[in-house]
């Protein structure tokens, strides 16, 4: 497992935002529900979106020592009013725009505050284009619209959601992901034969904290399918019984998990 560099994963949050952005003026229906956060409409869904981005954008800023309350962030809730697609996409361009001059200003080894043990501004160069690559599969699914992510970008994706597990399980005992522990392993298979991406996973589940590596190896139940739905089903945004998707072995051991580990 390699992680992308940070300008990889700048570029990423442009693109990402960008392709938002597209579906914030689209023409689709800014009030209609997100099938995958059903609490929130999708112009909720952006705005919960770009205030994270210029969340984060502020902290990487001022190299932040400490968290920062978003109540501190300006325009973190968006602009006024509400259906404007213009004004929300506009703010939204803005956004990447501020966040990816910051990232890129910092470089990725400015220290900074963080969390899951990662203290410096690559950290939140990585979170923020995965953050945006699982919430455009929220609104891409709500305005109907066809979905795809770099291969390479999904694979990273599928790594950072194991590795947040891994710290949280060893690091917040509160923390449901402690609740996890179940005999057995879980195989992540993508069979789109993606060239140059070890995109397979096992994942032992078996003890106190999760061991997990790259790898086709035998496991209790395996989820098979193109890279990207396998990524969409374990951020539990595609149901498992999806025909792009197949699983074998014993089913309820990957519900169990995926109930309880996903954000």
């Amino acid at each position: 497992m390699t992680l992308l560099t940070h300008d990889r994963y700048c570029d990423e949050i442009a693109h990402q935002v960008g392709l938002l952005r597209a579906v914030v003026t689209s023409g689709a229906d800014l009030s209609a529900t997100v099938p995958t956060c059903p609490d929130w409409s999708l112009e909720q869904l952006v705005r919960h979106t770009g205030g994270a981005l210029r969340w984060v954008e502020l902290m990487v800023r001022t190299r932040a020592q400490e968290e920062i309350p978003e109540e501190q962030v300006p325009l973190h809730g968006g602009p006024d009013g509400e259906g404007d697609a213009a004004a929300l996409g506009a703010w939204l361009a803005e956004t990447g725009d501020m966040l990816v001059g910051a990232l890129r200003e910092a470089g990725p080894d400015t220290k900074m505050w963080g969390w899951a043990g990662v203290h410096h501004a690559g950290f939140w160069a990585r979170r923020m284009a995965h953050e945006l690559t699982v919430h455009r599969a929220d609104a891409t699914l709500a305005a109907g619209l066809p979905y795809e992510v770099a291969p390479e970008v999904a694979a990273d994706a599928i790594d950072e959601w194991l590795q947040i597990i891994e710290w949280a399980q060893r690091n917040l005992p509160d923390d449901p992901t402690t609740d996890l522990r179940r005999p057995g392993s879980i195989h992540l298979h993508a069979t789109d034969g993606t060239a140059g991406i070890d995109a397979e996973w096992l994942i032992d589940v078996s003890g106190d904290v999760i061991a997990w590596r790259r790898g086709h190896e035998k496991a209790t139940v395996a989820l098979r399918g193109p890279l990207t739905a396998v990524l969409l089903a374990f951020y539990r945004r595609l149901p498992l019984d999806s025909d792009e998707l197949q699983v074998l072995g014993e089913r309820e051991l990957l519900e169990f998990w995926l109930e309880r580990a996903s954000f």
